[in-house]
């Protein structure tokens, strides 16, 4: 891979992709929606091109980028992932229409690859929505966006000029994330000495450090195959009850968890649906980071930000 455009690229994974890929000696068109956006954590690194474009008008991105001789299209900008908009019908739907959009824009400028970001909600979302009385939040909005979007990039690929892979990220933590997401939000209370509780974590799930995230995507550009779903995984998914045991043993061993005291709504993946075997043979990519270290990594710098 020599040239690659990044979309949302400003944002937590879309920001360490890009980190990634110019260590790896890979020009990169970074698109940003807006000049009014703090870019200092991508501005100046080698080889990056800075280019501004609203999601909305992705349309218009061949006429700011000139180059038709480019390998990767990566696609990580959506709106409203961590927000109340999170359970907004017409934004997610947009959501997934702008994506059609941003695949349909990367083969007019001639990408050889299309590579999107989609999430393990999407199993989950399918799940809830398609059994039988089942009843789920609003917050299930969000992955039916992403299914939505998987459900029409898919056929629109298949007629054009570009290979497609789906890279569906499990749960992902670390240094940079700003969001109330599960590591990042317990990691707080333990810094600010509040009750741990939690459901009674019986769940299925999984987590993997961003540096490692980043890492698959830059494997699933160069070696991901057309038409395939990537897990992006630690490939070692279990119940949540045991990642948060090992957490607090390792962060703060006097904690005591509460169980069961928060209602658990969703529904639980079976661990299959985490497999991530094809990353492993298609793409040559394995996790480097164990839970253990990627948790100290992102607490220290929690604290040092706090």
């Amino acid at each position: 891979m020599n040239k690659a455009i990044v979309t949302g690229a400003n944002g937590f994974v879309g920001s360490h992709v890009c980190k990634e890929l110019c260590r790896e000696g890979v020009q990169v068109y970074a698109v940003i929606k807006d000049t009014d956006e703090n870019i200092d954590n991508i501005k100046n690194l080698n080889n990056i091109n800075i280019v501004y474009c609203e999601l909305d008008s992705i349309t218009e991105l061949p006429n700011k980028i000139k180059d038709r001789d480019i390998d990767v299209f990566y696609h990580f900008a959506w709106v409203g992932v961590s927000s109340n908009l999170r359970s907004d019908e017409n934004i997610q739907a947009k959501n997934a229409l702008w994506t059609a959009q941003a695949l349909r824009t990367a083969d007019k400028m001639k990408c050889k690859k299309f590579v999107n970001a989609g999430s393990i909600m999407e199993k989950e979302t399918y799940m809830a929505v398609c059994t039988q009385e089942s009843e789920p939040g609003e917050g299930y909005i969000y992955g039916a966006g992403k299914l939505f979007a998987r459900a029409i990039c898919k056929p629109i690929a298949s007629a054009l000029d570009i290979d497609l892979c789906w890279a569906v990220i499990t749960n992902t933590y670390g240094v940079g994330e700003f969001s109330s997401r599960f590591v990042n939000s317990t990691i707080r209370r333990i810094i600010a000495g509040e009750p741990l509780q939690f459901t009674a974590a019986t769940q299925n799930y999984d987590f993997i450090y961003i540096d490692d995230v980043a890492r698959a995507f830059v494997a699933i550009g160069e070696y991901g195959k057309a038409n395939k779903e990537y897990i992006i995984g630690s490939g070692n998914a279990r119940p949540l009850k045991e990642f948060i045991i090992e957490l607090l043993q390792t962060l703060a061993p006097n904690a005591i968890p509460l169980f069961g005291d928060v209602p658990f709504t969703g529904v639980n993946i079976p661990l299959e649906e985490f497999d991530t075997t094809d990353i492993e043979t298609d793409c040559h990519f394995k996790p480097s980071t164990p839970f253990s270290k990627g948790i100290k990594l992102t607490m220290d710098w929690l604290k040092s930000i706090n």
